[in-house]
């Protein structure tokens, strides 16, 4: 099985570096001045105790890479690009059937929405829950802080069960150096996952300067996802076996540095426009919506990452207690 990573940035790139190292194909669909560098002068993946530099097929797009009977599609880029990955793979062929018709699909991504989006356009959708530290900002260079293991990585089919793909997808990240597992009802874990995640833009926002004040508006958008869960009577892995489950592994310092920031950070930090908090506390948002949930921690912190993002601000430069102030 070889692996077409969509999205090389901090996740695909760790993930995809690894595979290949382990001795498992890997392409790559890297696009601008990421792309190029990989293209130039291979991979670089920094680890707490090496650095590897892989060559590997790379291209700015799926059709450059020419999709087989034998990939497994990783998508790893954030929510708000995942419309566009699917609008490509529907567009292509593998013989004479359209590529979401017959290739897997790995979807390494935060929030929950991704794969319904996905199982609109084929049937073989696969939820990867994500917890691996990971951090992009330099062109051809991707750092996985995680040690012993890289992360651990959670693989099931997206309306429940598992079948071959995630139990060779497991095995294959396991491998690799990380924890892979495959699991019955892998978006129970994604929605534990989105309840941290519903932080990211707290963290965006306000940076490290007054941790109790971004705890509290964390815990306050955390509370929120609880109850819309709940309200929506969906399944949510519990706090005591999700600890257990990543209690393997640390972020560590790599080159002497410490992971500066997270997912949300990262994107505003290299300038990019966008990030995925529409999917994450937009989506709770959403459920609120729906159920009867207020969610107004969730709503406040979607509307700051949008202004923060059209004033070009740069992260951590909202005051956590101006927020909470906003709430009340």
């Amino acid at each position: 099985m070889r692996y077409v990573v969509v999205g090389a940035g901090a996740v695909g790139g760790v993930i995809g570096g690894l595979l290949a190292d382990a001795g498992r194909e890997v392409a790559l669909v890297a696009r601008g001045p990421h792309g190029d560098a990989i293209a130039r002068d291979g991979l670089v993946v920094r680890r707490p105790d090496r650095e590897l530099r892989l060559r590997l097929p790379v291209a700015p797009t799926l059709e450059a890479i020419g999709l087989r009977e034998d990939d497994a599609v990783l998508v790893a880029v954030k929510s708000q690009q995942t419309a566009g990955v699917l609008e490509q793979l529907a567009a292509l062929r593998v013989g004479d059937r359209r590529a979401t018709d017959v290739l897997p699909l790995l979807l390494a991504q935060n929030g929950v929405a991704n794969e319904d989006a996905a199982l609109r356009f084929g049937p073989h959708v696969h939820g990867v829950c994500v917890n691996l530290p990971a951090t992009h900002l330099e062109p051809g260079v991707v750092i996985g802080e995680g040690a012993p293991v890289a992360g651990v990585l959670t693989v099931g089919r997206a309306e429940g069960g598992t079948d071959e793909v995630d139990h060779r997808a497991a095995e294959d990240l396991t491998a690799a150096g990380f924890r892979g597992r495959a699991d019955e009802d892998v978006m129970a874990w994604k929605r534990a996952k989105l309840l941290r995640n519903v932080g990211n833009a707290v963290e965006a926002l306000s940076g490290h300067d007054d941790e109790e004040g971004a705890a509290r508006l964390d815990a306050l958008a955390r509370a929120e996802a609880e109850a819309c869960f709940a309200a929506a009577g969906l399944a949510v892995v519990d706090d005591e076996r999700y600890a257990a489950d990543i209690s393997g592994y640390s972020a560590q310092a790599v080159g002497g540095r410490g992971r500066a920031g997270g997912s949300t950070w990262q994107s505003v930090t290299r300038g990019q426009g966008t990030v995925e908090t529409d999917w994450l506390n937009g989506e709770i948002a959403r459920l609120g919506r729906l159920h009867g949930v207020p969610t107004p921690a969730n709503a406040l912190l979607q509307r700051e990452m949008w202004r923060l993002l059209d004033e070009g601000g740069e992260p951590g430069s909202r005051r956590a207690a101006d927020l909470l102030a906003a709430l009340r």
